[in-house]
């Protein structure tokens, strides 16, 4: 049986041509790269699956690289380019400090750090998690961080900078890695399915890429978890079901009731939700980020805000028409509030139906009121 092998990593970028969604960066090693600029501590920042490590193995491949391209990349046929693609070099040395922090690993670091490279021109450390490393650790770290041997180059990669400390941060070139764009990660994830035979809607997609929350590597295991689920056939309704996902369209149906003042037919649908198994406070937030989308959608100028497909976005234009501006706000402002006292409620549920009734009878109140003023 052939072994299986995840889309994470399957699909990890070799170069710095194919690492997504972090050009800020990688332009900037790889013109360091053609102009033997290279620092010899780097600090790679950002959240978690954004591509730190994959950047710093390309790095580490790159500088090493015999024939390096007039681009900056690495050539992948030379001795050192392919001993790196099989785990063989030598030149490479990864530390897990998450699992390794104590004082003696970063001593044994110390000690190889003499010794120059058998095959190319560096020896390159990456200790991901660098924040895990204990504070003897750190100190036992910071002389040899400071003044290393011409072939040493130090790669720490962190999602949490600020724990580390000071003086190890001035001694680096810090590098801040985004998160990755919902249209990036639907786009790589169109690609591999296009690849591995997995048809997929578009909607689909995006709302993997918008669980991940920025990080490319949950979108893989999201998608291989979804392709697993549906048979390669991935739907929006298939993967909503199984991401435990609120549909849409259950958002633009209370949005609808709450602006025509359908009072019944919102507390149904609400309970309808609850009944589906989906928490109170998950589908109040949800709510909050459709009637912002519709808000969005009132101006021109900021539709580009809005990450979805055109069809979606034609159904928040629609709605956007037919809501005023002063709803919107106004119900956003309800929802606000409640969001900050939600957990302290001491019965959930009726603390978000009387957020619901508050925004079913905005538009009623304001006309009441300016027959009020027509009045006087």
């Amino acid at each position: 049986m052939e072994s299986y092998i995840v889309s994470a990593r399957k699909y990890r970028p070799q170069t710095f041509l194919t690492v997504i969604g972090q050009q800020h960066i990688t332009s900037t090693l790889k013109n360091a790269i053609k102009s033997n600029h290279l620092a010899q501590a780097f600090l790679f920042c950002g959240p978690r699956g954004v591509g730190k490590t994959t950047c710093a193995r390309i790095l580490a491949k790159t500088i090493n690289c015999f024939n390096v391209s007039p681009e900056g990349e690495a050539c992948d046929v030379c001795e050192s380019c392919v001993s790196f693609k099989s785990g063989a070099s030598l030149n490479i040395y990864e530390l897990d400090a998450a699992s390794n922090n104590g004082i003696e690993e970063i001593r044994n670091i110390v000690e190889q750090v003499r010794f120059a490279p058998q095959l190319g021109t560096h020896k390159v450390y990456i200790i991901d998690e660098v924040h895990m490393l204990s504070i003897n650790a750190f100190n036992a770290f910071l002389k040899t961080l400071e003044e290393p041997p011409k072939h040493a180059i130090f790669i720490l990669a962190t999602t949490e900078k600020h724990k580390i400390l000071p003086t190890i941060l001035s001694r680096c070139q810090i590098f801040d890695f985004n998160r990755i764009k919902n249209e990036d990660i639907a786009n790589h994830l169109a690609y591999i399915a296009s690849t591995e035979s997995v048809k997929a809607e578009p909607e689909a997609l995006r709302l993997i890429a918008q669980k991940a929350d920025g990080g490319l590597r949950d979108a893989c295991s999201m998608f291989d978890q979804m392709v697993s689920f549906t048979g390669n056939n991935l739907t929006y309704k298939a993967v909503a079901e199984n991401l435990h996902v609120l549909d849409y369209d259950y958002y633009f149906k209370i949005t609808d009731d709450l602006n025509n003042n359908r009072l019944s037919q919102v507390l149904l649908t609400f309970d309808e939700i609850l009944r589906n198994g989906f928490d109170g406070h998950h589908f109040l937030i949800g709510l909050g980020e459709h009637i912002r989308n519709v808000l969005v959608c009132k101006d021109p100028a900021t539709i580009q805000l809005l990450e979805t497909s055109q069809s979606v976005k034609d159904s928040y234009l629609k709605q956007a028409s037919s809501c005023s501006t002063a709803f919107l706000l106004k119900s956003l402002g309800i929802i606000g509030r409640l969001d900050v006292n939600y957990r302290i409620a001491k019965n959930q549920r009726l603390a978000v139906e009387l957020a619901l009734m508050q925004m079913s009878y905005l538009n009623s109140a304001a006309s009441l009121d300016a027959e009020k003023k027509k009045m006087n």
